[in-house]
């Protein structure tokens, strides 16, 4: 969903090996995209288990992200989210602003 100069990606399922290319071209198109998005918020409600490919795709976009002055976030709520925050991820992300317990 694109509001603007927003956009929300909505993750579903299992992101694994087989996956994560999908989702890392997915990502990357909307981040390379000229005038670029102000932000980008990754919905991961949806997301019933990642793998460490995953991660590392939403890490790579993240970092793109950053090289174009993009905001990049993370939200929902979950055992996927809460992965990113044992394993100190989290914190790597922009957090939504005024979303309390959502990032």
């Amino acid at each position: 969903m694109e509001n603007g100069e927003d956009t929300v990606v909505h993750l579903k399922g299992h992101i694994d090996v087989d996956s994560s290319p999908d989702v890392r071209d997915r990502l990357r198109a909307i981040l390379l995209k000229d005038p670029p998005p102000h932000s980008v918020s990754v919905d991961l409600a949806g997301v019933t288990s990642i793998e460490a490919s995953g991660i590392a795709t939403l890490v790579e976009s993240l970092k793109v992200a950053r090289d174009r002055g993009i905001r990049f976030h993370l939200q929902g709520h979950g055992s996927v989210l809460q992965l990113f925050e044992s394993a100190g991820l989290l914190a790597l992300f922009d957090k939504e602003s005024g979303d309390k317990g959502v990032y």
